[in-house]
């Protein structure tokens, strides 16, 4: 049976639509989401108009081909009946004379009537499907030049490629929209590359995982042993061990186990350890994972971990700035900056500014009240007095001499905090490096940033991966400041850099430990440094000024939470000056649950009609407070950023046709397509690690035991140390006192600390590397030998 007899016994329970394009109301080329208005020639749905509207993943359709589009017909609110397509494909002619008619027609230069026929006659009525399988065979037509020919098939390509691709992509079960992200990497290469190693889309396509090519791998006939599964299970093992949980490597012995178990989940084979082993050898081979010892590595963390260590011994060993002025010169300028700043530096801080100024390399590090953003703006002050430069950036001219001054952070809260604080610019460490998404960085080795001192805020937020790519790209002469709290939750991504730069003792350090935001009363300071310590005060349940606990279940706490909310609103709060934060999104006392009450809490419409736009279960309103979920660089827009929706646009409204919000981020204005509306949330309730390097004048704070999952003492820490001013805690007491007393549960596997340590040795490497990667029998005699026998007894033996 043929493709094409496929699809059409596939097809023939599907509803379709059958017509020639009239018009595209809107077509997205990144993704290929299109909505075209037909005017329809056939259909079994019970369906009398002679125009339709069909919405999908399509490319451009042409005007002067006809379409079978199959799928299902549901009726818009707003737009009315809409065919919503699963899969497509032209409608060719069946006849020799309308397959010579169709290639010599306007879609294929240099195809006239004749040179049609004769392709038809040597290669037959399925001449298309014949040159789409096999472009060689135009070689056999009589008086077709190999130019022509080419140009013939690449025409051919553009117009039924994609279609034949499609198709195929269906019938494998892929969905229309995974079919264009698969389609956009592999092109016409597309179900060749499927059909020899299924397995490779585990490693090209982001969204597919090694379960859903493995079903395609088992419909193919590749066996349970099979190299490329092993590989394929291998690499998905042990990328998804280091995005879940933060490490930079997994052991091998993990890895083996894991990989083994999830081979035998479906029982087809038993797979032997020594099976996999060879395969991990192959692996390093190819360059595709890095081994070190007994530790397997991705090769992008591996050498970020290298390119880490590279770089900060390139900065330290920098010696023009221990002598660039005398001590009574430091000493005479930081008295007359107490004097002007009405300060009075405490001895860790001055020592923290002075090494900042005279060393190469500084880690500041403190909890919250200790004066880090004191020092920090001393540091950029007392710089411009001694060196004689303007903190004016309107005082350079970018050409001859670049502003002196960089200032950073993961987020863009945490910058505006530092612009705010400092005076001076600051932006995302992403927009510092010239992110542009696909297409990577800007600037690193070969084009560094500009700059003099580089001081980078909320350093623990940043990853193995991002602090590689900003230290490669500093300029040769610079002073660099790493400021950061290393008690809060660890980065997002892989690693813990602030952690292992600590721990390594390889760059100056400079801890503040003294409290002073504590004189201004704040038992919120105090309770974050009791729980820092690991204790959970007497005074924890008691009012206070500036906080308090309420006692509550958790089938009580959207109540709890609402009552809370509404007394702040009367007291003059609104939902910029309120975060309420919660560990997990599922459940009564979840994320998604608190969003949608307190969504009617802030911005109800009951009474106010506001225009709103419904995406799933979600509605979105004119005023909502919303948190984007992606980087979009090219918007100035970035993970974690908070805004505010000013506008709903409906289609009908606009040249595109298609529903948009207009979000405001601090005054960036980004507009999103109705497809786009998966990239944000609603914000009035956000994660713990979102709140990250941001602060709030309330926080309200849920702890149940429903959380008990996620619940740690530095996940406590970091949603306290988020309040500025109040600080609402409700929930159970001993499930604040079981977070706090779990600590370091979730220890991050990786190897920057003992490389800058062996750096420092003068080391070439962490351990002596062995010849082979991996002894399999040596690796053996660890693994626990019962993997894959839970449910064997002796009796199967008898």
């Amino acid at each position: 049976m043929g493709q094409q007899d496929a699809l059409d016994l596939f097809s023939e329970e599907k509803k379709f639509m059958k017509g020639r394009h009239l018009v595209t109301i809107f077509h997205n080329e990144s993704n290929l989401y299109s909505v075209v208005r037909i005017r329809l020639d056939e259909t079994n749905l019970d369906y009398d108009e002679q125009e339709a509207v069909v919405t999908g993943y399509f490319p451009k359709i042409h005007e002067q081909e006809t379409y079978i589009f199959y799928g299902t017909m549901k009726d818009h609110p707003r737009f009315g009946m809409q065919f919503h397509v699963e899969h497509f494909r032209k409608d060719m002619p069946q006849s020799k004379e309308g397959i010579v008619a169709y290639l010599s027609s306007d879609l294929f230069k240099g195809i006239g009537k004749r040179t049609a026929e004769s392709i038809v006659d040597k290669l037959g009525e399925n001449a298309i499907s014949k040159i789409l399988a096999n472009p060689s065979i135009l070689d056999t037509v009589p008086k077709l030049s190999s130019e022509k020919a080419k140009s013939f098939y690449d025409s051919l390509i553009e117009h039924q490629g994609l279609e034949q691709v499609m198709i195929g992509l269906n019938q494998y079960g892929f969905g229309p929209q995974l079919s264009m992200k698969i389609y956009q990497m592999y092109q016409h290469d597309t179900l060749s590359i499927l059909q020899k190693n299924p397995y490779q889309l585990v490693e090209d396509v982001e969204g597919i995982g090694f379960g859903r090519a493995d079903e395609l791998g088992f419909q193919l006939g590749i066996s349970g042993g099979h190299p490329d599964r092993i590989k394929a299970a291998c690499l998905y093992t042990l990328d998804a061990q280091c995005l879940q949980d933060g490490h930079v490597y997994m052991e091998a012995e993990d890895l083996l186990e894991t990989v083994k178990r999830m081979l035998e989940e479906n029982k087809r084979d038993a797979i032997e350890f020594t099976a996999i082993s060879s395969e991990i050898v192959k692996l390093e081979d190819e360059g595709k994972i890095k081994v070190e010892e007994r530790r397997i590595y991705p090769p992008s963390l591996y050498f970020s971990e290298k390119g880490i260590v590279t770089n900060i011994k390139r900065i330290l060993s920098q010696t023009e700035y221990e002598d660039q002025f005398p001590e009574s010169e430091f000493l005479l300028a930081l008295g007359e900056l107490e004097e002007r700043l009405g300060v009075d530096y405490a001895p860790a801080q001055k020592e923290a500014i002075q090494t900042a100024l005279q060393s190469p390399m500084l880690i500041l590090t403190g909890g919250p009240g200790t004066g880090k953003t004191t020092v920090i703006k001393g540091i950029v002050e007392l710089y411009a007095e001694l060196h004689g430069v303007s903190m004016e950036i309107g005082d350079y001219k970018k050409e001859t001499e670049p502003f002196p001054f960089v200032l950073a952070a993961p987020t863009g809260r945490a910058a505006k905090r530092m612009a705010e604080s400092t005076g001076l610019p600051a932006v995302t460490i992403h927009r510092l490096l010239g992110w542009n998404g696909s297409e990577g960085f800007s600037h690193d080795e070969e084009n560094p940033i500009e700059g003099r001192i580089v001081i980078i805020d909320e350093m623990s937020m940043v990853d193995t991966w991002l602090a590689h790519q900003l230290l490669k790209a500093l300029p040769e002469h610079v002073q660099l400041v790493l400021v950061g709290d290393e008690d809060q939750l660890p980065s997002v991504g892989p690693g813990q850099v602030l952690k292992d730069l600590l721990a390594s003792q390889s760059v100056p350090m400079v801890g503040l430990e003294q409290i002073y935001r504590q004189a201004d009363g704040s038992s919120i300071i105090e309770l974050a440094h009791e729980i820092k310590r690991g204790r959970l005060p007497e005074s924890f349940s008691h009012q206070q000024s500036d906080r308090s606990f309420i006692r509550c279940g958790t089938g009580q706490i959207a109540q709890v939470v609402e009552k809370v909310v509404a007394n702040a609103r009367k007291k003059g709060f609104t939902s910029r000056d309120i975060q309420v934060l919660a560990p997990m999104y599922r459940g009564p006392a979840g994320i998604d649950n608190l969003n949608k009450m307190l969504q009617e809490v802030f911005n109800g419409n009951a009474e106010e009609k506001k225009r709103e736009l419904k995406f799933g279960d979600v509605v979105y309103r004119s005023g909502d407070k919303v948190l984007q979920l992606v980087n979009q660089p090219e918007e100035g827009v970035y993970n974690g950023d908070m805004g505010e929706i000013v506008s709903v646009l409906f289609a009908k409204e606009n040249t595109d046709n298609v529903d948009k919000l207009v979000i405001s981020f601090d005054g960036i204005e980004v507009m999103y397509n109705r497809q786009d509306l998966n990239q944000i949330t609603h914000a009035y309730c956000c994660s713990i690690h979102k709140s990250q390097g941001s602060e709030f004048p309330i926080v309200i704070l849920p702890v149940v035991k429903s959380y008990y999952r996620m619940l740690r003492r530095n996940l406590l820490y970091t949603a306290i140390t988020r309040s500025k001013n109040f600080l609402i805690l409700c929930g159970e007491e001993d499930a604040f006192r079981q977070g706090i007393e779990r600590n370091n549960e979730m220890k991050r596997k990786t190897t920057l600390m003992q490389k800058l340590q062996a750096a420092d040795l003068g080391e070439s490497e962490l351990e002596t590397e062995t010849e082979v990667a991996i002894d399999p029998f040596e690796i053996l005699m660890k693994v626990d030998p019962m993997i894959g026998m839970e449910h064997v007894t002796p009796y199967d033996f008898m």
